[in-house]
């Protein structure tokens, strides 16, 4: 009975074998509120004291007989934990009052019955509502149950979970946020498709077009500070590594002299001025830097790039003939073609200078490009060779070979990004390289050549792998490494 003489024996059932105190309470969200059945509490004065923990201090607390622990209301679908034990006396269930021990649960059935009755059970509402948390990963282990279980009964929800983890995986991509380099040849591939062009860019000028726009692209995104950050130029010069410091817009400056060059083999203006301006690039680019003062700024893009366009406009509309005229750079020259493959080149290593500078990620050039890049410096060593034994810095000729007859010569394999076989003919440089003749094989990684070729790595330090004459194999590599200049 209660303190005011009623009948308590449904109270009595529902105190026993009852948690005291709830746990602590999960989101709002996390519960069907109008689904919650609340039991119904006894009337009477309310107990005094400290009953209750602070964290249900707002639960109502009922007054029950000496020796019964106080009971509060615990909301469907949360478990009660069990505060500290503390000292009770043991309650003898034949004194309570109504109490009918044989019509009792056995003590298992009640525990598993409280068990089931923690478990929480979540409306359709709660577990669409949990489909963004348990695609990240966020659920504790009885949400992640729930959903998982529910996704196998609700095709909506398992299709709307699905797509939620694609998008999840989209957050975690680990590649660079840059564009792909040939996203540009790409779409002008399929714009040129639909309405192609009335002069086409001749297939030869396109590496000098996609790493001049790539280099603008970069030009385009760094900030005014970022054009006087320091960037070192390095070269190969007289069996030695040789190092020049200049600025982000002395490099621009730089490529704007040498593709006065071509400018000139083009019929347009020298961007220098003086028709009698160097044809060394060396001695075009401190003339220009000597003129420059006080240095260059960001300014120095807009001529540079204008310079770049006309380059290729000219040489699209030269004519089928035009790729093999020549262009002097002083002490040798090249055809158009092999010129502009040359200035590709070069705007590609020195836009990786710029980018080391600057903490920009900086891509090579496409595979194809790259390929035409590489072969352009294997079509330069026996020449470069023959040059470099004249003063005395190759090792003597072996055996001589008539023009276009096969020679002794090494098995160049560049291997990775861009790479390929070439035969470098050793010992004349009209000879043709010949895989029947090859006395040694060298390896080296596509990027790895090109950094070797541009001086930017020793040529000891260079090959991955050397078989064969050694005295051979270190020719090639130092002639590799001479192409190399300012």
């Amino acid at each position: 009975m209660n303190g005011d003489g009623r009948e308590s024996r449904g109270r009595d059932d529902e105190v026993r074998g009852a948690r005291r105190i709830p746990g602590p309470r999960g989101p709002a969200d996390d519960l069907d509120l109008e689904a919650v059945e609340r039991t119904p509490l006894a009337e009477g004065p309310v107990a005094e004291g400290p009953v209750a923990d602070a964290r249900v201090a707002d639960a109502p607390v009922v007054e029950v007989p000496a020796g019964e622990a106080p009971v509060v209301e615990v909301p469907a679908g949360e478990a009660a934990v069990a505060e500290d034990p503390v000292d009770e006396a043991p309650v003898d269930e034949d004194d309570v009052p109504g109490h009918d021990p044989e019509a009792d649960p056995p003590l298992a059935a009640v525990t598993t019955a409280a068990a089931t009755a923690a478990t929480p059970v979540l409306s359709h509402r709660v577990l669409k509502a949990l489909l963004g948390a348990w695609a990240l990963s966020a659920c504790s282990a009885e949400e992640t149950a729930a959903v998982e279980e529910h996704l196998t009964d609700c095709a909506p929800c398992a299709e709307e979970a699905l797509r939620l983890r694609d998008a999840v995986g989209l957050l975690h991509t680990d590649g660079s946020l840059d564009l792909d380099p040939t996203l540009r040849s790409r779409v002008l591939d399929g714009c040129l498709g639909r309405r192609p062009a009335l002069v086409p860019v001749p297939e030869w000028a396109t590496p000098y077009d996609a790493e001049t726009a790539r280099l603008d692209a970069l030009l385009r995104d760094i900030g005014d500070s970022d054009w006087h950050a320091p960037v070192r130029l390095q070269w190969f010069e007289d069996e030695h590594a040789v190092a020049r410091r200049t600025t982000v817009a002395g490099v621009i400056g730089h490529l704007m002299a040498v593709d006065g060059l071509v400018a000139a083999a083009l019929g347009l203006d020298d961007p220098l001025g003086p028709a009698d301006a160097p044809l060394s690039p060396t001695r075009r680019t401190e003339t220009y830097w000597a003129a420059t003062r006080p240095p260059a700024t960001r300014a120095v893009r807009e001529p540079w790039r204008d310079l770049t366009h006309e380059l290729i406009r000219s040489a699209s509309l030269a004519g089928p003939d035009a790729a093999e005229r020549p262009v002097s750079y002083g002490e040798f020259a090249l055809p158009l073609q092999d010129a502009l493959l040359d200035r590709a080149f070069e705007c590609w290593v020195h836009g990786t200078d710029i980018a080391d500078a600057v903490a920009y990620p900086y891509k090579p050039p496409s595979a194809a490009h790259l390929h035409r890049m590489i072969d352009l410096a294997a079509r330069l060593l026996p020449a470069t060779l023959a040059a470099r034994r004249r003063a005395g810095l190759a090792a003597p000729a072996r055996d001589l070979a008539a023009a276009g007859e096969p020679g002794r010569s090494v098995h160049l394999e560049v291997e990775g990004h861009g790479g390929g076989d070439w035969y470098i003919s050793l010992d004349s440089p009209d000879a043709e390289g010949s895989r029947d003749r090859a006395v040694a094989q060298v390896a080296l990684d596509g990027v790895e050549f090109c950094q070797l070729v541009a001086g930017h790595i020793s040529p000891v330090e260079a090959a991955a792998g050397q078989e064969g004459d050694r005295e051979a194999i270190r020719d090639v590599l130092f002639a590799s490494a001479s192409l190399s200049r300012l």
